[in-house]
């Protein structure tokens, strides 16, 4: 199964690197898209390693799907969720920029 979901990019946040208790080095990197549903929602994706410039590509404002895993895990009776962005890319049916809807047609009124 394949999770998927359409947003406009709102945020992008700093990336954040550190060591592991195995001592391997790590980079992560979130961003927060705002879904398109009836009832809109943010939802922070996190990108890990060589993934975290993914975001690079892209702005805020723009309208893009994400591809992602979901997982979650136990510590201490409590269970944390991760939402891991693999792919973003530039949604299809994205809006026309307003500057290059004008239309150069002569004989129009006005």
């Amino acid at each position: 199964m394949q999770n998927a979901i359409k947003g406009t990019i709102l945020k992008v946040l700093d990336t954040e690197n550190g060591t592991s208790k195995a001592g391997k080095d790590w980079s992560k990197r979130g961003f927060v898209i705002k879904t398109q549903d009836e009832y809109p929602k943010e939802v922070c994706f996190s990108l890990f390693g060589e993934k975290t410039n993914i975001i690079d590509n892209f702005r805020v404002g723009d309208l893009v799907d994400v591809y992602f895993n979901l997982s979650s895990r136990e510590y201490n009776g409590k269970y944390y969720h991760n939402i891991d962005a693999w792919r973003v890319a530039k949604a299809e049916g994205e809006p026309v920029a307003a500057a290059s809807t004008a239309s150069t047609n002569s004989d129009l009124p006005f």
